[in-house]
């Protein structure tokens, strides 16, 4: 048992200490996929700083001390840093993170379920895991199963209504739809007219009581908890649109019910909100988490701090993960689609800008990568000011992506 442990002991070592620089010399790592997704996987982030005159001249032009910017090359190089350190609210670029998580814990065409079951007593039990695109129609379809009796009893499982909301949404983003409550069972959660649970219980319950007139039709909320798995048979499921759908509705189209919904199921902390997963799984994977705050997996709070060097080097790094090219085509394209769609920048980015808008009152991001002679650069930039100014910002990008590589 010693000399197994030993032997484990040592072979993590060779690999903390080997792999990066394979990956530096040999030029055929790209096609390893598995020694790309061990580097991945190990606590390690290999770069080192190629700082550029050419960049500092940009930097100098558009740059003041409101804005982080960070920019990493092909082969995780730092070639370009400003207050790249300094911690700032990332509006929906969190989503990078939270998103990246989750399609490293799922295979990409999963799907989440809403579903229902029955105990052995005739009761029934409807149980959800937040498919943004459940609708009244699926619900119809469920409950259609359930059959005559004297007596019908419906359970919804539902979170506690303490943690509807994550850290720091405040009362005003409660009231549009972009802060819709994060619940398992919601309704229309990807439209304006987005229905609660209670509007749920009064469907059902009008619904039956009209298909069931002589039953007595009772539908009741409860809070779930791990003391409430009991027997049940399965009778029918809802299946949402895969992960990479959803994921994409995340990252291109920046819905954060979609994105708080998914990182919930992948973490397995639908009955808390809690984001320590995504906190220690960027710190196992060697990254700068300097300064690192995690209040949701979205970015609507406030509390939210994260560096322009925790996102530009997480994003290079995801480069290794198996699931990259998923990953990388949730996102917008600039000129072409998401966010970005309709981005002030000349026709030579477009459609080589694959990346993330955030948006807060104050609050400007921009991250993502560009492709540039068949070469992937990462970079991350953050604004928190009263005067934001996204052409500069676009401006800056798209100066950068002209001006001649780093020699």
């Amino acid at each position: 048992m010693y000399l197994r442990k030993h032997k484990l002991i040592v072979f993590i070592f060779l690999c903390l200490v080997f792999v990066p620089f394979f990956l530096k010399y040999n030029k055929n790592y790209e096609k390893n996929r598995f020694i790309k997704n061990l580097y991945f996987n190990l606590p390690i982030f290999y770069s080192k700083r190629k700082l550029c005159i050419n960049y500092d001249l940009l930097i100098n032009k558009y740059l003041d001390k409101t804005i982080s910017f960070s920019l990493i090359d092909n082969k995780g190089n730092i070639i370009s840093e400003y207050n790249s350190k300094i911690a700032r609210i990332p509006a929906s670029n969190q989503k990078l993170l939270s998103t990246g998580y989750v399609i490293n814990k799922y295979n990409n065409f999963y799907s989440l379920n809403t579903k229902l079951s029955r105990d052995n007593k005739n009761n029934y039990y409807i149980d959800g895991s937040g498919d943004p695109d459940l609708n009244l129609n699926d619900i119809k379809t469920l409950i259609n199963n359930i059959k005559y009796s004297k007596s019908i009893n419906i359970t919804l499982y539902e979170v506690k209504k303490n943690i509807y909301w994550p850290e720091g949404w405040t009362s005003q983003d409660k009231l549009y739809k972009y802060g819709s409550p994060i619940t398992k069972l919601a309704i229309n959660s990807n439209a304006s007219n987005y229905i609660n649970i209670f509007e749920l219980k009064n469907y059902i319950y009008d619904y039956l009581s009209a298909k069931f007139p002589n039953s007595e039709v009772s539908v009741q909320i409860r809070e779930t908890s791990n003391d409430l798995k009991r027997k049940t048979i399965l009778i029918d499921s809802i299946y949402s649109n895969s992960i990479l759908s959803l994921l994409t509705l995340a990252n291109a189209e920046s819905h954060n019910f979609t994105s708080e919904s998914l990182f919930k199921n992948a973490s397995d902390t639908w009955n808390k909100n809690s984001y320590k997963k995504l906190y220690f799984w960027l710190k196992n994977k060697g990254l700068p988490i300097n300064d690192l705050y995690i209040a949701d997996a979205s970015g609507l709070s406030r509390n939210n701090r994260v560096t322009t060097n925790l996102i530009a080097s997480f994003l290079h790094k995801m480069r290794f993960n198996n699931n990259y090219e998923f990953y990388a085509s949730t996102l917008s394209i600039m000129g072409m689609r998401g966010t970005l769609a309709n981005a002030e920048v000349n026709n030579n980015l477009n459609g080589k800008f694959f990346g993330k808008t955030g948006t807060l009152s104050n609050v400007y991001a921009l991250s993502g990568y560009f492709h540039k002679n068949n070469k992937i650069y990462s970079i991350s930039i953050i604004q928190n000011s009263s005067f934001i100014d996204k052409l500069k910002i676009f401006k800056f990008l798209n100066e950068l992506y002209e001006i001649d590589e780093c020699k």
